[in-house]
Order: C-alpha cells, then sequence, then structure tokens
C-alpha cells in the first residue's frame, strides 16, 4: 500500500470514528430528551380540582401534579365559531393557529402542527382520542392515532378506562425513543354516566350551587337554546343544579382514578422520572353559573381550564400570567429543545413557567361565533354583546365570580374605554373581522321557551338517524 494510500485509510478511519462518536452523542441526546405526556380532557372547568381550591371534589391523582408541578391560572380557549367550542379549540391547540386563520370545520395539516413539530424532534408520537368535534385531519399527522367511540365511551360508567388501557399498552411496547403522547379524552362532556363508586363519594343535598347560580341568564347572549342549554329545564333548578354537578364531579374522580393507574404504569416502566405530564382540558362549562349550563358563553367558567406542568425540568409554583391553550404547542417545543415553526399566533409560555418573565401578554382576547367579544387584563374584564348593544364589565379581583356588573359606572368608564380600544387591536391581530355593534340591535330581553318550544328544539337537536340501504334480492 502506497504512503498516499496508507494516509487516504487513516482518514477514512478517524472519519468513521468521528462519525461513530457523533451517533452515541445523537443516541445519548436523544435518550436525555424528556418524554411528553399530554392529557387533554373534555368540558372541565378550571375549578375542579382539589388541590387548586374545591374543597369537595376529590382528585388525588391530579392534586400530585399540582404539589409537584407548576400550575397557570390563567389559561383560556380563546373561543369559537361554532356552538361546539371544542371543535376549536382542539384545532386551534393541534396548530398553535386562531380559529379566523382557516376556512372550513378544520385547520389545515399541511401548515406547521404540533405532531409534525414532534416528529421533526425525534419523538415518537401517539393520539388517543374522541373522534367528535376535534382536529381530524392533525390527527392524520401522528405516526399512531386511534379514536374512541365518543358516545358509548361516556357510558361505560369507568371514565377515561379505554384510553388508558391502551396506553399502559402502548407503554409496555413502544419503540426506544422518546414519545410524545396526545391523550384526548372525552369525559367530562355529557352524558355523564360514572360507576356508583363514584357517585358514592359525594351527597347530593351538599353540593353547593356555584356562587354566581342563576335560574336563568339575565339577558339574551345570543346562545341561549343551543343543544348544551337544553339539558336542564327553564328557570334552572337548584335540585337540577346539583344533579348536574354530582355527575359531573363523581365523572371527574373516575377519570382521575384511570389516570393514576398510567401514572402508576408510567412508573412501573422507569419513565416517570423522564416524563413532563400536561394535564388540560379544552374549555370549561356552566353547569348552573349564570343560568346557563353550557360552554357557548365568554365567562370564566366557560373559557377558562385547568393547565398544570409536571415533570423533569418543571419548577413548583403557579403563575397568573395570560395565556392560552393553544400555547401550549410552541412551550412544547422551546421546553424539549426544538423550533418553534414561524407562523403561529401562539407563544411559548417557557418564560414564564422558567422565572426569565413574568407574562406573555397583557391583555387576552376572546370570541364567541358573532354574538360576543371580550377582553380582560390583569384585573378588569369587559364583555360586549353586539347583538344587542350590551355589555358587562367585571372587577376580576374583587368578583372573581362575575356577579357584579360595573359598565356604566362613571367611576369604571376609562377601564371600558380601555378596553374597548384593546378589543379592537385584537380583532385585527387575530383576523376577526366581525363588529362590535349593531345598527338594528335585536332584543335584549330573554324570553325563556315554552315547554311546547322546548319539544321542537329538543326534536332538532336529535342525532339523525343514518338510513339503511336495502340489500337487494
Amino acid at each position: 500500500m502506497s504512503f498516499r494510500q496508507r494516509v487516504s485509510f487513516a482518514l477514512f478511519l478517524m472519519l468513521c470514528c468521528f462519525g461513530f462518536h457523533l451517533g452515541i452523542v445523537e443516541a445519548a441526546d436523544q435518550q436525555q430528551k424528556p418524554n411528553v405526556l399530554f392529557l387533554f380532557t373534555d368540558d372541565q372547568r378550571a375549578d375542579t380540582i382539589h388541590a387548586l381550591g374545591n374543597s369537595l371534589i376529590q382528585t388525588p391523582n391530579l392534586d400530585q401534579l399540582v404539589r409537584n408541578g407548576f400550575v397557570f391560572n390563567n389559561a383560556y380557549c380563546l373561543g369559537s365559531n361554532s356552538g361546539a367550542v371544542c371543535v376549536c379549540s382542539r384545532n386551534m391547540l393541534l396548530s398553535g393557529r386562531t380559529y379566523f386563520r382557516w376556512t372550513g370545520r378544520y385547520a389545515s395539516a399541511k401548515k406547521p402542527n404540533f405532531p409534525d413539530s414532534m416528529k421533526q424532534a425525534g419523538y415518537y408520537t401517539y393520539h388517543h382520542g374522541k373522534k367528535g368535534n376535534t382536529a381530524m385531519e392533525i390527527h392524520k399527522r401522528f405516526d399512531q392515532s386511534q379514536y374512541l367511540n365518543d358516545q358509548q365511551a361516556r357510558l361505560l360508567g369507568q371514565p377515561g378506562k379505554e384510553i388508558v388501557d391502551n396506553a399502559i399498552q402502548f407503554l409496555r411496547t413502544k419503540e426506544d425513543k422518546p414519545f410524545f403522547m396526545y391523550l384526548a379524552f372525552a369525559c367530562p362532556h355529557d352524558p355523564r354516566v360514572a360507576d356508583q363508586e363514584y357517585m358514592d363519594l359525594y351527597q347530593r343535598n351538599q353540593i353547593p350551587l356555584p356562587e354566581n347560580y342563576l335560574p336563568l341568564h339575565p339577558f339574551n347572549n345570543g346562545e341561549q337554546v343551543v343543544r348544551d342549554e337544553l339539558l336542564a329545564g327553564f328557570p334552572r333548578s337548584k335540585a337540577e343544579v346539583k344533579k348536574h354537578l354530582h355527575d359531573y364531579y363523581a365523572d371527574i374522580t373516575g377519570l382521575d382514578g384511570h389516570i393514576g393507574r398510567l401514572l402508576n404504569a408510567l412508573k412501573e416502566s422507569g419513565e416517570y422520572e423522564n416524563t413532563v405530564i400536561i394535564f388540560s382540558s379544552d374549555h370549561g362549562l356552566a353547569v348552573g353559573s349564570h343560568g346557563l349550563m353550557g360552554k357557548q358563553s365568554l365567562y370564566e367558567h366557560s373559557m377558562k381550564s385547568p393547565l398544570i406542568f409536571s415533570g423533569p425540568g418543571i419548577p413548583h409554583g403557579q403563575s397568573d400570567a395570560l395565556v392560552y391553550l393553544y400555547d401550549i404547542f410552541p412551550t412544547v417545543c422551546e421546553m424539549v429543545g426544538t423550533e418553534v415553526p414561524q407562523g403561529l399566533d401562539a407563544a411559548s409560555m417557557w418564560p414564564v413557567i422558567s422565572g426569565k418573565k413574568p407574562e406573555i401578554r397583557e391583555t387576552l382576547f376572546t370570541a364567541y361565533k358573532d354574538v360576543q367579544r371580550s377582553v380582560r387584563d390583569d384585573r378588569w374584564k369587559l364583555i360586549t354583546y353586539p347583538q344587542i348593544n350590551q355589555s358587562q364589565l367585571f372587577d376580576l379581583e374583587n368578583d372573581p365570580a362575575e356577579t357584579k356588573d360595573l359598565f356604566g359606572q362613571s367611576a369604571c368608564q376609562s377601564h371600558s374605554d380601555r378596553l374597548l380600544a384593546s378589543m379592537k387591536d385584537w380583532q385585527k391581530k387575530v383576523g376577526d373581522t366581525s363588529p362590535l355593534a349593531s345598527d338594528t340591535p335585536q332584543d335584549a330581553t330573554f324570553k325563556a321557551p315554552t315547554p311546547e318550544e322546548l319539544k321542537q328544539l329538543n326534536q332538532r337537536w336529535k342525532p339523525k338517524k343514518k338510513k339503511t340501504k336495502k340489500k337487494s334480492s
């Protein structure tokens, strides 16, 4: 072998060794990346976790995440262009963009999205969740995606069991690479059925009514005969609201128990210490608050969700920073060290979690169809109802339940003016072209449906039976 050949061979060996070394480093880095387990429920209010101030509800496993993790006290769904608020919430969550950015029912899967970003970061992506009113196009981007039979899952009495069973099986057979697991539960959305073991944990007559309970909403908010609002009579009796709360709490406690099974399986697999766990919900629910039953309003109980981060690298603490649920997408990207895609409306919450910043925005905007708009800052909140030219102003610091409307009071006029200007700025920012007032406003009076009208409304919202084709002889 000539000198030149010997030198070339030596260089080749050096490059091979160097490449092998890089491979080891890359593999080590891959191994050090934390798994990400994202637990996302359906219709769960922010005030339904024991450790976050609800002394009645029993949620020991979620309490543990609170005690070990970081809590955002002001996490919101931005809103919706339809009564199925969960559709917009879940599409915004996985796309990082407001619903004003897309046409049709779903966000585009051709633009940056959560599963694609996690795959680019070296993660195996796993989704299991409800099928109705969700982000079906983006679900196709997961390495593994499967659906529940939503209605059946809600009637079995063991909320979340099927999803958790499958997730545990995945942990036992998964590949040797970090995973991003998105579990999109179908509960505690109605119909709420929890086995007797969960129902027995609560005495219905001891369940307090919401602080802002009303038999009827005081005026026409533009969406009071949608399906969710027909789940209880008009007016909403105290007994009926307590029944709904009993089912609601039992459902959440049942789900918490199955989440506990999953956390135990993570520990048994040796993955728990290297797994960031995120818990949230697509939006809240009224369940008697303000005389409402559903989530088709911009009050705190309907647009605010619980939001907890827990796991390696996550400090224990909490923040009052104003955040959106869709901020979770860029937050996780920054947390695991992958690039945050360009063009998102969402902003990373990581600077708040890591203590570098106290907030990521000074105000926060929410919207519902063309009938409600809202903006809030660290204390004050303005809600406007464009179809009836009516507004509400609340001092959330002294009235977090939004029971005292201060709109029109001279002492508060500056707050109303400032927030209205902010609302207009937000509309431009997110692409909302809906007017904030009407030249021909509707009657602001809400007239409860008569029994005959209720019968017709319920008929309208009943699921249509599928036609079966006759077999040819």
